[in-house]
């Protein structure tokens, strides 16, 4: 199908990309670590809850924790081999995390389950809820919640933007794996009972759009350059030009979004019955020595991963787990990878410059570039002063998206996200 060009939204902001960086390196596939370290928070919800012991010997695949809750999911083996020990340690965030550690035999041998030859769509949304399959392109909310929404829905977005720079792992496996993101897609539209599928693919991407043109049955559509144009409210208004209100979700408007990670990942389970336990991580930044897109286990060390890059190629400024808009910097190279990482990212001094913040100019920048409209300086102001309650009043922190364009573009580098993440943490436990 022929692609069409997508809307503008208002706001937004244009950093350099950089993803020539990784974008050329095809798919590899890292070896399999002699160690794991899983993480039973692997979706956005609560923690998973430890389904094994020290000593037991699992298979690749298999349930080591079962999901707490509807918000919650699965967490499987990624090697097989030997449980050595549960123990609770830091978490890329800095909080305690429960952390299974598994011992590979060097086997992988796998323990999934069987496929499904023209499955209903309750078989499908069965079928995601036992991989623990969760959204691979931002906080991992259980993909097994969306595909059942409360309301009607008449269309699927697949969310192929990837505006966040450096990353390139969507790119990569859109251009490697069109047929399996197309097939999961096509999967999730039947769960769902929608037949109309749309793809959003940014503009810096041609290679990708004409892949998906192959499709008669998916709408690609053009997206401008533009951060964050991979946002869920944003995506959905400028390929259906439906506007997500303040306090609802997409489904209220008809739609369901997926990353094409998701799809992906879906194919896989129903195709192969291959739990979620793997994903493509793009490593890069100008500290790296050679930037790749990996296949990657669940529960990786992260400093395995940038030694097959060939290390350091300077003394890094900034390490960052996920994209540098969102994801998350990190002291050291000791933590593991989850099924939300998407990136590794070693900045020099240069790319990661950290002014120290000034006093506000008033000059309105973070206001103009807010995608929700917001107006970051009022959190920012009331924060500062400790007087919570009105900064969540004045700024609508709860609108928020923490897509990070107020603080990229303020000439007075404030630090506004973590106002407004101070704010939504007050207003959660004044609950």
């Amino acid at each position: 199908m022929k692609a069409v060009k997508g809307k503008y939204y208002f706001g937004g902001v244009h950093p350099h990309d950089m993803k020539a960086l990784s974008s050329s390196a095809a798919l590899e596939v890292f070896p399999t670590p002699d160690v794991v370290a899983i993480s039973t928070l692997q979706s956005l919800g609560r923690p998973a809850v430890p389904a094994v012991e020290a000593g037991k010997s699992v298979k690749q695949g298999e349930v080591i924790a079962k999901a707490d809750g509807a918000i919650s999911s699965d967490v499987f083996a990624s090697v097989s081999g030997t449980v050595k020990e549960i123990k609770t340690m830091p978490g890329a965030s800095g909080a305690d995390e429960t952390f299974i550690v598994i011992e590979s035999d060097g086997k992988d041998e796998t323990s999934f389950m069987p496929p499904l030859a023209d499955p209903s769509a309750e078989e499908i949304k069965q079928r995601i809820r036992d991989a623990g399959i969760v959204g691979l392109g931002g906080a991992g909310f259980p993909t097994a919640v969306k595909v059942a929404p409360r309301t009607p829905v008449d269309t699927l977005v697949i969310n192929g933007a990837e505006c966040e720079p450096y990353l390139t792992c969507d790119h990569r496996l859109m251009l490697e794996k069109a047929d399996g993101i197309a097939k999961g897609a096509r999967y999730i539209a039947k769960a769902l009972g929608v037949s109309k599928i749309i793809i959003g693919i940014e503009a810096n991407k041609p290679d990708c759009i004409a892949e998906f043109e192959k499709y008669d049955d998916i709408q690609p559509v053009i997206l401008k350059k533009q951060y964050p144009m991979g946002g869920e409210k944003q995506l959905i208004y400028v390929t259906t030009s439906r506007k997500v209100g303040i306090g609802k979700l997409p489904a209220d408007v008809g739609v369901v979004v997926q990353n094409v990670a998701t799809c992906f990942a879906v194919y896989e389970a129903v195709e192969f019955g291959k739990p979620l336990f793997e994903r493509v991580i793009t490593i890069s930044g100008k500290a790296v020595k050679e930037p790749k897109n990996l296949w990657v286990k669940v529960g990786t060390p992260v400093s395995s991963l940038i030694e097959f890059c060939g290390g350091e190629s300077s003394n890094p400024k900034k390490a960052i787990l996920g994209g540098p808009m969102t994801g998350v910097a990190v002291a050291n190279y000791d933590s593991y990878t989850h099924k939300t990482t998407s990136g590794v990212l070693l900045m020099t001094e240069k790319e990661a410059a950290d002014d120290e913040p000034t006093p506000c100019l008033q000059c309105g920048k973070c206001a103009d570039v807010c995608p929700m409209h917001l107006m970051p300086m009022n959190t920012a102001f009331y924060s500062a002063a400790g007087d919570f309650d009105a900064a969540a009043k004045y700024g609508n922190v709860q609108a928020c998206i923490e897509c990070g364009a107020c603080e990229y573009i303020c000439p007075a580098k404030r630090p506004l996200i973590q106002a407004i993440r101070k704010t939504k943490a007050y207003l959660r436990n004044k609950k």
